[in-house]
């Protein structure tokens, strides 16, 4: 991929970046000298490395559930005068 100033200043433009034009001159060879290295490896032979989409093992950390005696409506409600048929009273949110 040929890289010039246009496409440094779109990819500059993209990531909100407004560069100088000493940047511009500092920038582009080292984005060429980044995407060469990048491109060499498309030459590497990965046939016999193993895919690794999670290197780390993955194992379900929740607990079991258990039913366990809930509060009843009243009693949730004791310790609150603000209340309306049975339910929390709350200020109107919309």
């Amino acid at each position: 991929m040929q890289i010039d100033k246009d496409i440094l200043n779109k990819v500059a433009t993209i990531s909100r970046l407004k560069l100088t034009k000493e940047e511009q001159e500092t920038f582009l060879p080292e984005l060429k000298e980044i995407l060469k290295a990048f491109s060499e490896l498309t030459n590497l032979d990965t046939s016999k490395i193993e895919l690794s989409i999670q290197p780390l093992p993955v194992s379900n950390v929740f607990r079991e559930d258990i039913i366990k005696k809930s509060l009843e409506q009243e009693e949730a409600l004791l310790n609150t005068k603000h209340t309306k048929n049975g339910y929390f009273k709350a200020p109107k949110v919309i």
